[in-house]
């Protein structure tokens, strides 16, 4: 049975990157979405977006439960089958990875063999997860799309559509999840204008007092509600961001590591390396070389 998907009809400001692969238990899309809202549409299956690249505040109404977040490298949101998802607003651009999955995630005779209660298969309509598991499969999956989907992929594809779906039955059921509880944060539009600011200014020093600075804050106030908006300290933000426009310059540009560690705001090469591996596991050096391969 092939999957019915509501693609183009709910991204009507967005672009398709070529990047598409699909079977009959998943079918998966890399995008390009634009800031503004979207239109409203009611899912025929299961959606899961991962957030590639860029970041932008992010509100949404899925049949009636109203949510906003920060989407940023790495999170994810979750639309269940059956969500009539009313509202959905970006204030910036992201690139993203959408798998699209059975209304019905896990088959009948997996339910009983694992005596796994149908009621308990429902999911949450979820978003804004830092979800290091998804992130894992996505980033798989995401792998596959960039080199070219070939025939043996099938198997591979499987493996993960099964495990997945397991990992959002045991986490993300409808009876189970609930919405993280936050304080007033930052409004959307502050929050641009300190994301944006941080992305003009990677090259250079950027103090928690600048950036408290531009959202018209105290310091220590800034500091907690940039938390609570975006899961990360002022300090760890801008970090992340600079490994993520360091691993962009690695593995599509010829630059030295040395042009990239000042032009990403690292100081020094040393610095650079350090940070880095302590991010990602890796020298600049080897991942530039895992790219390569």
């Amino acid at each position: 049975m092939a999957l019915k998907t509501h693609g183009d009809a709910k991204y009507l400001l967005s672009e398709r990157l070529g990047g598409v692969g699909e079977w009959d238990t998943l079918r998966l899309e890399r995008r390009q979405l634009t800031a503004g809202a979207q239109s409203g549409v009611t899912a025929e299956c299961t959606e899961l977006v991962l957030i590639l690249s860029g970041q932008s505040a992010v509100r949404r109404t899925g049949d009636g439960q109203y949510q906003e977040g920060l989407a940023r490298p790495g999170t994810s949101w979750l639309v269940p089958a059956g969500t009539h998802e009313s509202v959905l607003e970006l204030t910036g651009p992201i690139e993203t990875l959408h798998l699209f999955l059975p209304a019905t995630l896990l088959d009948q005779s997996a339910l009983e063999n694992y005596d796994i209660d149908p009621a308990k298969t429902r999911l949450a309509y979820a978003g804004g997860l830092a979800d290091a598991t998804v992130e894992h499969i996505g980033t798989a999956l995401r792998g596959m799309l960039d080199r070219g989907v070939q025939p043996t992929d099938r198997i591979f594809v499987d493996g993960m559509r099964t495990a997945l779906a397991a990992h959002l039955v045991a986490h993300y059921a409808a009876d189970q999840w609930q919405a993280p509880v936050r304080t007033p944060a930052l409004d959307a539009k502050r929050l641009r204008r300190v994301l944006d600011f941080i992305e003009a200014r990677l090259a250079s020093d950027i103090s928690l007092d600048d950036l408290a600075a531009e959202a018209c804050l105290s310091p220590f106030h800034f500091s907690r509600l940039f938390r609570d908006a975006t899961g990360l300290s002022p300090h760890r933000y801008v970090t992340d961001r600079r490994v993520q426009a360091a691993r962009d310059k690695l593995a599509f540009q010829h630059s030295s590591q040395v042009e990239i560690a000042l032009d990403c705001g690292f100081g020094s090469q040393a610095n650079f390396i350090r940070v880095f591996r302590k991010a990602t596991g890796l020298t600049p050096g080897q991942y530039r070389n895992l790219q390569a391969s």
